[in-house]
């Protein structure tokens, strides 16, 4: 059991995205599986990329959030709390948080306890923003 005050910070994260880890190779000795947190700024997004031979799990658990995805980033959906999202092997996306407001609460699953993040020369339909994370462990410059 890894409890909810004992999540590991990520050191390669995106801006406006703080990411937590609880279950990885280091930490729990997790041979096939990354599960962690991720909570995202209102209006942030990443740019194009994929997990190679990963598979993904999303988790919605309060907010909104917006994928795109294809090879041109042509298909999107939102999902809200309650709902999953399956990110298949090599499948260019966007993950966006659809609010300007609120922030966007996910829990992440991947198939490998190895971070994979292949960035996509493709230009989005919604390109990414660089959100400045301000909270009380991060506080504006």
């Amino acid at each position: 059991m890894i409890p909810a005050d004992r999540l590991g910070p990520v050191i390669a994260s995106t801006p406006g995205m703080d990411r937590l880890v609880a279950i990885d190779r280091a930490r729990a000795g997790a041979e096939k599986l990354w599960a962690g947190t991720v909570t995202i700024a209102p209006d942030a997004r990443t740019g194009a990329h994929h997990h190679g031979p990963l598979e993904s799990v999303i988790y919605v658990v309060s907010g909104r959030a917006r994928m795109r995805w294809g090879d041109h980033l042509e298909y999107t959906a939102e999902a809200g709390p309650g709902d999953f999202i399956h990110v298949p092997p090599y499948v260019p996306h966007q993950e966006i948080n659809a609010s300007p407001h609120e922030p966007l609460h996910c829990v992440l699953v991947r198939s490998d306890g190895e971070a994979v993040v292949v960035n996509l020369d493709i230009t989005p339909i919604e390109p990414p923003t660089t959100v400045t994370w301000t909270d009380p462990n991060h506080p504006a410059p």
